[in-house]
């Protein structure tokens, strides 16, 4: 093998498919490699064919310019693919094997990952822990929006499919696993969901909807969604939570009008830092901390709010000088006095992954349809990230073999 096409970020609000190298065994230096991990062997690694990869919100923010990534850098951090070389350190991974990759990169070693923190590995980024695929400051790993991508300590972190044809014959629900589906449940696990939980999920974007979609799951009695994008609210409603535009009035109010009361249980921050101030339409000024201080106000004392929305340490396009460096203004004191508990941070997929594969591959949730998944070809991935960046109701997985049975 020589050709490989990927997906590249070319400056803010530029993607574009691209000659790349077909990978070897072995981090070369390219866009956003840590120069420590040039050289870096991989005998530990697997080649793999992508069979679907799926565009990000979190790939969008970089796109969007709203980080320091560099030009050049491949992008994708959620890939399914089939194995098509192995290095001679694996194990138990064979050609042809169907893998669902966690966009989180752990070596299975290192004190963090023993104890089932995956996405803060302490081996794989030399600039700080925790690692993914294409992602800025996340060590260089060439991303997953290609025709072919390493997957490094493979037997540790890919997840195998029992059936290949079954596999295929649930592609779209399956890919959703590397990331959205993961991330979206860790946002409900950690805001304490349960039976009988009322929830709050702001932004119904894909893994807003993930996250909805992972409370009714876990059990949920009713789950409310917010958005200013009346498509994606729809989506939503479509398989069977509650919304509220939250431009169209105060959220305390619109949850009492649905609940009888002004908060909920459980609450969900699946935004992050571009977040807009509510009450004024899609055309409102951001306010990067304005999600969390509202969910503050609206879960129940004494409740948990999951984080899955990501948040940065540098946002060259902030409103102000202290929000380019991730300083927020947080009402603390009010989740203080009400006793809140937050988590933030990446997902660690593996602690979720092998138990949604289950619950896919015996029927018990449709993951592609919540999210509205729709398939594009590899070339169409430019257009796909605009009308994603536009507003569209669709989570956009990238097919670039045409593997994705009609």
């Amino acid at each position: 093998m020589s050709g490989n096409r990927a997906v590249a970020y070319q400056g803010p609000g530029v993607v574009e498919v691209v000659d790349i190298d077909y990978p070897t065994f072995e981090l070369k230096d390219g866009p956003g490699v840590n120069p420590a991990n040039i050289g870096r062997k991989v005998p530990h690694g697997v080649i793999l064919r992508t069979v679907t990869t799926n565009i990000c919100g979190s790939d969008q923010h970089m796109v969007r310019g709203r980080t320091t990534a560099p030009t050049g850098l491949v992008l994708g951090h959620e890939i399914t693919g089939e194995v098509v070389e192995v290095g001679p350190d694996v194990e138990f991974l064979e050609v042809g094997d169907i893998v669902s990759v966690p966009f989180n990169i752990a070596c299975g070693r290192c004190r963090n990952c023993k104890d089932g923190k995956t996405g803060i590995c302490l081996n794989v980024n030399p600039d700080r822990p925790g690692s993914a695929y294409g992602y800025v400051d996340m060590g260089g790993w060439v991303g997953g929006q290609a025709e072919y991508v390493l997957v490094p300590y493979a037997d540790w972190n890919a997840l195998k499919f029992p059936d290949r044809d079954q596999a295929l014959d649930k592609i779209l629900d399956l890919t959703m696993l590397s990331d959205i589906f993961p991330t979206g449940f860790h946002g409900a696990v950690t805001a304490g969901v349960g039976v009988g939980s009322t929830v709050y999920v702001a932004g119904a974007g894909p893994v807003g909807l993930a996250a909805a979609a992972s409370a009714q799951l876990l059990g949920a009695a009713v789950v409310v969604v917010g958005d200013l994008n009346a498509d994606r609210l729809a989506q939503a409603r479509s398989f069977g939570c509650e919304t509220i535009d939250v431009g169209a009035g105060a959220v305390p109010g619109q949850l009492e009008h649905l609940l009888g009361v002004p908060e909920v249980d459980a609450a969900i921050d699946a935004v992050g830092f571009e977040a807009r101030a509510n009450g004024h339409g899609a055309t409102a000024a951001e306010a990067p901390a304005t999600v969390l201080n509202s969910l503050m106000d609206v879960t129940a004392a004494g409740g948990a709010i999951g984080i899955p929305g990501l948040y940065v340490t540098g946002d060259p396009g902030a409103v102000d000088d202290a929000a380019k460096v991730g300083a927020l203004s947080l009402s603390l004191g009010t989740g203080w006095a009400k006793s809140l508990s937050f988590t933030t941070g990446q997902c660690p997929v593996m602690r979720y992954n092998r138990q949604l594969m289950m619950a896919i591959l015996h029927d018990k949730v449709n993951i592609a349809a919540a999210v509205n998944a729709r398939t594009i070809s590899l070339e169409d991935a430019p257009q796909g990230y605009a009308d994603f960046d536009a507003g569209s109701a669709v989570k956009y997985v990238i097919d670039p073999h045409g593997s994705v049975r009609s």
